[in-house]
């Protein structure tokens, strides 16, 4: 097994820690919160959009499995990454679509995958995604973790994150 880490943000991390959880060759995905100025950050800090904080996912995967390339595949196509700080009705830098490359590696996969997006017609306005060098990254607390798979009863994960796992089972399922 050849492990890497990935760490994404595309808008509330309950929306799609799920989805990336059913991957074949996911081996653990933790919610959390990478890329602002304080250390040790909590939701209710984050979620003034003064911390710099993204919540995003920290994706741990194995590379003889599934490729950083297909994982971008499913973050390009579970959020909207053509809305700046916004996904829905999440609105603030702390939901902002970023990518947090690990190496220069990634950066050059990630560019090179938001170029093609771009010039592609799949999407009608230009990709905001950020590139940002990875630095840190801070768990959620435990609550946040795997959320929709313990809390999918409730009216937010009915509403919001059912929709956004059963769009993903329909495209995915059979080929990642």
């Amino acid at each position: 097994m050849k492990k890497e880490t990935a760490v994404l943000g595309n808008g509330c991390f309950w929306c799609t820690e799920a989805i990336f959880q059913q991957l074949k060759g996911v081996i653990k995905v933790t919610s959390g919160y990478s890329g602002g100025q304080m250390d040790n950050p909590d939701y209710q800090t984050v979620c003034t959009g003064t911390t710099g904080h993204a919540e995003c996912l920290e994706i741990q995967f194995d590379t003889s499995i599934i490729s950083f390339e297909q994982l971008l595949e499913v973050f390009f196509n579970t959020h909207n990454p053509t809305t700046l700080n916004r996904q829905g009705d999440d609105i603030g830098s702390q939901y902002r679509s970023v990518i947090f490359y690990m190496n220069p590696i990634q950066m050059e996969i990630a560019a090179a995958y938001i170029s093609q997006l771009n010039k592609s017609t799949i999407f009608q306005d230009p990709i905001v995604t950020t590139l940002e060098s990875f630095d840190k990254f801070f768990p959620a607390e435990s609550y946040h973790q795997n959320y929709y798979n313990l809390n999918g009863h409730n009216p937010y994960c009915q509403l919001v994150v059912k929709p956004k796992v059963e769009k993903f089972k329909k495209r995915y399922f059979t080929h990642i």
